[in-house]
């Protein structure tokens, strides 16, 4: 820990730290997100365990009566954000957004247990979370995986945590905008308007918002009731880890139940897996499930399916298409393919890399014996640090930092990244 990377790193986390939860960034994002805080955790656990586990804990006390875990949970009041809590209208007594994200913290929760300095007080913290993260999976198969097919479909752009990819592209167009409500974004107030979504795109988000809360946020009904229904690989791949790391813990803490459905959520999703793979690309592929067909874009979201253990021929075809994208960006690993048309280096999800990507994508391609394209990420990722400090996102050609800046979950994996270099040194 005496790398000064590291010091710098966990300044950033204890600076955006609010007792119990931490925000992204001051200013852009004055809330709790919940891929970032499980991702997050992980980077306090190398200085306070007991504050990686409260980080969880906050977000599974938010936790909706029929299991979904939203996207974000509005502790206060804050209008430098837009849409706040008088746009989702949930009828939370604690405001909460209506959607989710990537279901990240069964794998946070393993790594945190796994990593402990004392096991039964991990295990204590780690077993109410069982089943709360168990309910979690089961909502994915029951309200986004209605016809079980065993991979399930995100109902918004923003449940990807990939917001204005081109993978929605195509998507998005149909999402009827005629009499969304007027408002004014607060992001291009924090940040560059170049670096972020199009207006259009936002009448879009919108538009869906204020579908679901026209059905009273029912989950029952907003899969088949969304214009919007796509399969990202990115996603499902995260759901599987996750399911499959929560089944190791549950069988570890003496949960069997828990951990044999688990294994039936992973096994699912990988038996169903293969049908997102494109030969011709070398890489997953989303499915849209109002068109019936594949997405022709080729995003990181096709390559973070590495993430999963899927099978090793599969691995071992991301890596090299990995290793040939670094051959036309500087660093890894660009959130678009930098020679397709839509790619735009500084614009959010349509071509800026983003490091708690790289360290999923790196720790999947780890796991598969990947290590050299592993090992050129964790490369970049550090180079980008000592160059543009703790963005929220790089341009994948420049290394220009954009977006927020001093961003927790940047700084989070920065920590995983040289502890891990550390401790295999």
């Amino acid at each position: 820990m005496s790398d000064t990377r590291i010091q710098d790193a966990y300044a950033i986390l204890k600076e955006n730290d609010r007792g119990t939860y931490t925000v992204p960034t001051k200013g852009l994002y004055p809330f709790q997100w919940n891929w970032d805080s499980a991702l997050s955790a992980l980077g306090f656990g190398h200085f306070d365990e007991d504050r990686a586990w409260t980080e969880i804990d906050t977000l599974f006390a938010h936790q909706w009566d029929d299991g979904m875990v939203p996207h974000i949970i509005f502790h206060v009041e804050d209008d430098g954000y837009f849409p706040g809590p008088s746009v989702w209208q949930t009828g939370r007594d604690v405001p909460t957004s209506g959607i989710t994200q990537p279901p990240v913290a069964g794998f946070a929760i393993r790594r945190l247990y796994e990593r402990a300095g004392d096991k039964a007080q991990a295990a204590a913290r780690a077993r109410p979370l069982l089943a709360k993260v168990a309910a979690w999976h089961d909502w994915f198969m029951r309200c986004r995986d209605p016809q079980g097919t065993g991979l399930v479909a995100i109902t918004h752009p923003w449940e990807s945590g990939r917001d204005n990819s081109v993978d929605w592209d195509r998507a998005l167009a149909r999402v009827p905008t005629e009499g969304v409500t007027p408002f004014t974004r607060r992001d291009t107030q924090h940040a560059n308007p170049d670096h972020r979504p199009t207006q259009a795109q936002y009448e879009a988000y919108i538009a869906l918002v204020e579908g679901f809360r026209a059905l009273d946020w029912d989950n029952s009904r907003l899969h088949d009731a969304s214009p919007f229904k796509v399969v990202d690989p990115g996603f499902n791949a995260i759901l599987i880890r996750s399911a499959s790391d929560l089944a190791w813990l549950a069988e570890e803490l003496g949960e069997p139940e828990i951990a044999a459905r688990q294994r039936q959520i992973a096994r699912a999703g990988l038996d169903a897996f293969d049908s997102l793979w494109s030969d011709a690309h070398g890489q997953y592929l989303c499915f849209d499930r109002v068109s019936g067909s594949s997405v022709d874009s080729l995003s990181v979201g096709g390559l973070l399916a590495v993430f999963a253990p899927v099978p090793d021929a599969r691995a071992r075809a991301i890596a090299a298409r990995i290793a040939d994208l670094g051959e036309r960006a500087r660093y890894m690993v660009p959130s678009h393919d930098p020679d397709a048309p839509e790619y735009d280096g500084k614009r959010y999800w349509r071509g800026p890399l983003w490091l708690i990507v790289n360290y999923m994508i790196a720790d999947g391609l780890r796991v598969a014996g990947q290590d050299a394209v592993a090992d050129r990420i964790e490369r970049d990722s550090l180079s980008l640090i000592d160059s543009g400090g703790f963005a929220e996102y790089y341009d994948p050609i420049t290394g220009e930092a954009c977006g927020g800046g001093r961003f927790t979950w940047t700084a989070a994996m920065i920590i995983e990244f040289l502890t891990r270099q550390s401790e295999d040194a």
